[in-house]
């Protein structure tokens, strides 16, 4: 990557320890000794450094909360009254262009089948800006003009793993890395003493595993440090415990100063008489960070340091204390937080779990932006919403029988709708369209690339230009696709 690669001869052992170790290996040692006073000499650069990007950024940060499963983008952010005139219509009486569509198109639909399923919920204008949102949403209502809602995306698949990891990776399968990790790559850090890219999943993992911040073949030090946040519903101090052995119940800090000085000493000399280890190397980088954790971490993770009534806003729930702690971690310099919000795959019980789920986030996110908003930080902090897909607006036939446990909605990926704020994105807008029933996007759609393309251009990176070689080729997180979404920044 043009002005990213190091030279050769810049790469030291201190650089290995960066890159070899793992899960939080790539925060340093070194700046650790000289603040505690055991060395004198300048340490080297990490190799997770701060450096420039491509051109001006926008945004400096990110927060991506992702709703595992797919949202039904009719009942949140894309009102479609038509389909209350055909509502219990069977859809191949009143869509029948769709039977006969390409096969792209087709699979992109999902399975469009079965009869006509109007919202639930009603539709409003709020703010200056007069932006339809659902009822689910009153409080994101309040921050209308703050937000820019994309009413045309589009992806290429109807299932979950195929379509996450596109929406994480660029890629429907393999170790790609993830969209965090190549932001890192690029940017690099703005805090030697956390990870620059953390996960917050209530499980620790996703449906496709830790693959939405895996590092992939990039270095190591871009990988996301992924978390079990489920503790979090427990109480807020829960969040000091979310990494393990955080302290040592025996030995001072200072002690455990000594004991990382004489680590690397043993380490060095080890390296010199006999050439060193990868594995070594690795679990040298794994303690390092571990130390500086012991006091940055207790700081930015303990979310029962914000007041009740900042606590209240966001929430009593899971989703609630991730957004709290992400703007916390933001504010610390970490560059990039995702915050996973599963059970979205509303096959059953559609308006029941979306009314439980919304109510889960409206109130979180809304106190998000208002939060980066009153701290200066909207204007380069990027927060965005949203899932893999949408949903149909059929009833879901995906088992061959038309009534389920109570009314669902199935899988749709040729139209849905995300929500974006902040980051240089302009506010109080909605981008694209998707057909009067919410089908297809038919107006400007945007491919899941576009997205991506556009996050790089908001942090100052060019998408084509961000490459690294692997496998004797260059690849990119958008591949060889992929168009910045112009109309939608400041």
């Amino acid at each position: 990557m043009p002005g990213h690669h190091l030279p050769n001869d810049a790469f030291s052992r201190r650089r290995a320890i960066g890159q070899l170790g793992l899960g939080l290996g790539g925060i340093g040692f070194a700046g650790a000794c000289l603040d505690a006073g055991l060395c004198v000499a300048e340490p080297p650069a990490l190799a997770s450094a701060a450096r420039p990007p491509h051109f001006t950024p926008r945004a400096r940060r990110v927060i991506q909360i992702f709703a595992e499963g797919g949202p039904s983008h009719i009942d949140t952010l894309d009102p479609k009254p038509k389909l209350a005139g055909h509502h219990g219509r069977l859809v191949e009486d009143v869509l029948p262009a769709f039977e006969t569509a390409p096969p792209e198109l087709a699979t992109a639909m999902g399975r469009l089948r079965g009869r006509i399923q109007r919202s639930g919920f009603r539709f409003s204008r709020h703010g200056e800006s007069g932006i339809e949102l659902s009822e689910l949403l009153p409080q994101l209502g309040t921050v209308a003009d703050e937000l820019c809602v994309i009413r045309s995306m589009t992806t290429t698949s109807s299932q979950h793993p195929q379509a996450q990891l596109l929406f994480a990776t660029g890629q429907q399968r393999g170790a790609a890395p993830s969209l965090g990790s190549w932001c890192v790559y690029g940017l690099g850090t703005d805090n030697a003493n956390l990870p620059a890219f953390v996960a917050l999943a209530p499980a620790g993992k996703t449906e496709v595993g830790d693959q939405h911040w895996q590092s992939g073949f990039l270095p190591v030090w871009t990988a996301g440090e992924g978390l079990a946040t489920a503790a979090l519903a427990e109480a807020p101090q829960a969040a000091v415990r979310l990494i393990e052995h955080l302290n040592s119940p025996r030995t001072s800090l200072d002690g455990r100063r000594r004991q990382l000085a004489l680590l690397e000493e043993l380490h060095a000399e080890q390296a010199a008489r006999d050439g060193g280890s990868d594995f070594l190397d690795g679990r040298l980088g794994q303690f390092e960070t571990a130390f500086r954790m012991q006091v940055e971490a207790r700081n930015a993770f303990d979310i029962s340091r914000e007041p009740a009534s900042v606590r209240r806003r966001y929430g009593e729930t899971v989703v609630g204390r991730q957004c709290l702690l992400a703007r916390r971690l933001v504010e610390q310099g970490v560059r990039f937080v995702q915050i996973h919000h599963p059970g979205w795959d509303t096959h059953d019980d559609n308006d029941a779990r979306h009314r439980t789920l919304c109510g889960e986030l409206d109130g979180a996110l809304a106190a998000l932006i208002t939060d980066l908003r009153s701290r200066d930080m909207l204007h380069d902090t990027l927060v965005i919403w949203g899932g893999e897909f949408g949903r149909t607006p059929t009833v879901d036939m995906n088992d061959g029988i038309e009534v389920r446990r109570d009314i669902g909605r199935d899988h749709n990926a040729a139209g849905f709708s995300i929500l974006m704020a902040g980051g240089g994105v302009r506010g109080g807008m909605t981008h694209g369209a998707t057909d009067d029933f919410g089908v297809v996007a038919v107006e400007d759609p945007v491919e899941v690339h576009d997205l991506h393309a556009t996050i790089l251009h908001l942090l100052g990176l060019d998408h084509e230009r961000l490459t690294f070689r692997h496998a004797s080729r260059e690849f990119r997180l958008t591949d060889v696709h992929g168009r910045v979404i112009e109309q939608i920044l400041t």
